[in-house]
């Protein structure tokens, strides 16, 4: 069945909801409700089953189980990296080793470097910056609004143009689909190489966010973003300046991510499960942490066990929140928003165009679904198909995909990058999300002119 522009409205209204409210489970609920309505005939009591019997859906996917499982253990971490003085000893340590670090501008710089560096997986990505960051952050009187800022504009980005992670196994995939199907023919992995020079929204987000950090810029609400009272911890303010403790442990934590993409590959990384990896990375990291932290009388058995359960318990709204998000991803596929907006494209439209109208019904489609993996999925194939069609240069159509669902994903209240981002900062989701938007506008506005420009040379 088609629903027309419903297909539309169902997650302009649950965004305009988050905004609105400030309450972004109330509003993901809200907008799965009214979809479920729209797709049980307007039956409200039909409706009202349907989310909650979708909820516990959800849970039949190994994937989303894990991923959820993810969230908790590392919020787990990073209170244990707390409350052990980890974090503590890393920050004196930097304070005494490198007193250019602690400044503001450090500060930053620290968070950007380490969202460079981690590479292998977005929320990892984010997560790591913020924790390490965090409290430097708060010393320099920087607001959590940057630092979350610069956690989700140094993830997904940086992970699609180094893509030796589960983000290149999922393109590759997408694009050797194309291939088998002869839509297109090449070689997957070179046309992918040939496209990150065309990734025009990640490497001017990289270029923004690093002038941002330079120059201390702020645009919009970002002005009015105060920064969060730095307290001392009483119980590590004598904590021996060593980065060993939170260094080594994030170390485990990063290198199982490829391990476990070597090993669920069998013995290819680009065919491994990401899913699966960085849920056993932050287990491993948790039982070493343990064998690390209690037998040095960094923490004792009890105390590791409390701050592992209090670490949980902080992720819980936030896994909440992904719950929702995951399931009115599911809702707008039932409703056919992404073919809604793609047979906009149809019909008589110049060639030169179609790369940034590529670009843009992505980016919509991330925006409204929360998801880039899904609009990757979505639009991987329309696009293709169209380039195909189209006689278009296959790179810069593959990077307008790439594009359009990292700066949809950026740009989006209920994406779950975004939503990891904030709590890594450990900051406001919807005072994050509009203190971040003018950034990311500005990257898919210099984008749109990339891709239009190239558009007319590749054509």
């Amino acid at each position: 069945m088609e629903y027309g522009i419903l297909s539309v409205a169902i997650p302009i209204l649950t965004i305009v909801l988050a905004i609105i409210t400030k309450d972004v489970i109330v509003s993901l609920m809200g907008g799965i409700f009214a979809g479920f309505l729209v797709l049980n005939g307007y039956n409200p009591a039909e409706a009202f089953v349907a989310l909650f019997d979708g909820v516990i859906a959800l849970f039949s996917e190994g994937w989303i189980v894990k991923t959820l499982l993810f969230m908790l253990i590392i919020g787990a971490i990073i209170n244990i990296l707390s409350v052990s003085g980890a974090v503590s000893s890393f920050v004196a340590y930097l304070s005494q080793k490198a007193k250019r670090i602690d400044s503001p501008k450090g500060a930053m710089l620290l968070a950007y470097i380490i969202g460079i560096l981690i590479f292998i997986e977005s929320s990892i990505t984010a997560l790591v910056a913020g924790t390490v960051a965090k409290t430097l952050f708060d010393k320099n009187g920087v607001s959590r609004e940057k630092l979350a800022y610069i956690c989700d504009s140094s993830s997904s980005p940086i992970c699609t143009l180094i893509p030796l992670n589960a983000w290149g196994a999922l393109l590759l995939g997408l694009i050797v689909t194309a291939i088998d199907s002869k839509v297109i023919t090449g070689d997957a992995l070179s046309l992918l190489i040939a496209s990150i020079p065309y990734n025009f929204y990640s490497i001017f987000t990289l270029v923004i966010l690093l002038a941002v950090i330079l120059w201390d810029w702020n645009i919009g609400p970002m002005k009015e973003a105060k920064a969060v009272p730095y307290v001392p911890s009483l119980i590590h303010e004598d904590a021996k300046p060593t980065p060993y403790p939170m260094v080594i442990s994030l170390l485990v934590m990063i290198l199982c991510v490829p391990l476990g993409l070597y090993l669920t590959g069998d013995g290819h990384i680009f065919k491994g499960s990401g899913s699966t990896s960085v849920y056993y990375a932050v287990i491993v990291t948790l039982f070493f942490m343990y064998l690390y932290f209690v037998p040095t009388n960094m923490l004792k058995h009890k105390t590791f066990f409390k701050g592992m359960y209090d670490g949980m318990a902080h992720m819980l709204p936030v896994t909440i929140i992904l719950v929702f998000a995951l399931l009115i991803g599911k809702v707008i596929g039932d409703l056919g928003t992404a073919k809604y907006l793609a047979n906009l494209l149809d019909g008589n439209i110049s060639p030169v165009v179609v790369p940034l109208l590529i670009f843009w019904v992505a980016s919509i489609t991330a925006f409204s679904t929360g998801t880039s993996w899904g609009t990757f999925s979505i639009m991987m194939p329309i696009g293709l198909a169209l380039a195909a069609t189209l006689n278009l240069d296959i790179p810069l159509v593959i990077a307008a995909v790439i594009s359009g669902g990292i700066f949809g994903d950026h740009a989006s209240p209920i994406s779950d990058t975004t939503i990891i981002s904030s709590m890594a900062a450990d900051c406001d989701h919807i005072s994050h999300v509009r203190t971040q938007l003018p950034y990311a506008l500005l990257g898919a506005g210099l984008a749109s002119v990339g891709f239009w420009g190239f558009g007319w040379v590749t054509v």
